[in-house]
């Protein structure tokens, strides 16, 4: 009896599982217990819709070709901007214009409609004497001899006088070259310059200009600084034409060279061309 007491007295030994070691230390509350807080209980203010789009856009996730593509289109956007300045780099003269400035190219342009209209009614008015001229064939020597004097100042082949101004540019650094020159002569040219004269040698139609060393060649005679141009027409066309905004004066004096236009009611124009006989042109009238 006493070993069977004694046997009952003794608690059996329990052996460890295993695999209850292995178990998580946090047990997922089953059903009726208590979850984690809420982040309304926990006392924080719930996301609203724009502020998760914000937190899942931010910080952005930027893969390798999202990278490429975006340097792609910087470079394209870039020689977009590029090409639209360069096309723009013409009209930025006259964007940045002053009012006064606009307004004398505006007068500058109706001067030389005005020059062609006039030109076309001092035609029209020919042709209309020679119609009711008594004596047409007189009529019609008279206007031929004035034509001839006319072709001769433009040939080169007559001395002229008449008002104009006299364009003076002193270059004592030697920047100016023949092209700036041929743009001055082609500018006074498209403002009604009638005869022109540069230090001594009369400007025609196949007039060129060539660089020579320290100076300047107008067909063939070197002429050095100061180069003096003496040019008959209207003044008040002129000497606007000149002083346009990115026109010949301020071309040259972007070259450190000194320009001065002076008006005159009288400039003379004595350098003469030789008449050239044509070698196989003849007149086609009988």
């Amino acid at each position: 009896m006493s070993n069977e007491n004694e046997n009952e007295d003794e608690t059996p030994e329990v052996t460890e599982n295993p695999l209850r070691r292995e178990l998580p230390e946090e047990v997922p509350a089953a059903a009726g217990e208590p979850g984690p807080p809420s982040a309304e209980e926990s006392g924080e203010q719930p996301l609203s819709g724009r502020q998760r789009l914000v937190k899942g856009l931010w910080p952005p996730r930027v893969s390798r070709a999202q990278l490429i593509v975006a340097v792609l289109l910087f470079g394209l956007g870039f020689g977009l901007a590029v090409q639209v300045a360069s096309n723009s780099d013409g009209d930025s003269a006259l964007r940045g214009a002053r009012q006064e400035d606009l307004v004398r190219i505006l007068d500058e342009l109706d001067s030389r409609t005005q020059r062609l209209e006039d030109e076309k009614q001092g035609l029209e008015d020919q042709r209309t004497e020679l119609e009711n001229s008594s004596d047409q064939a007189e009529e019609a020597r008279k206007q031929t001899v004035e034509k001839e004097k006319q072709l001769g100042i433009l040939a080169g082949t007559v001395a002229a006088q008449g008002p104009g101004i006299t364009l003076t540019i002193d270059d004592t650094k030697g920047t100016v070259k023949a092209d700036m020159l041929l743009d001055a002569i082609q500018e006074l040219r498209a403002a009604g310059a009638e005869a022109i004269q540069v230090n001594g040698v009369r400007v025609v139609a196949s007039t060129y200009l060539s660089d020579s060393g320290s100076g300047v060649k107008v067909d063939g005679n070197k002429i050095t600084q100061p180069y003096r141009f003496k040019v008959i027409g209207k003044p008040q066309d002129l000497e606007p034409a000149l002083n346009i905004p990115g026109g010949v004066v301020q071309t040259l004096e972007k070259e450190q060279a000194t320009v001065t236009v002076d008006r005159s009611t009288k400039i003379v124009v004595d350098a003469l061309r030789p008449a050239e006989r044509p070698d196989y042109a003849r007149s086609s009238s009988r």
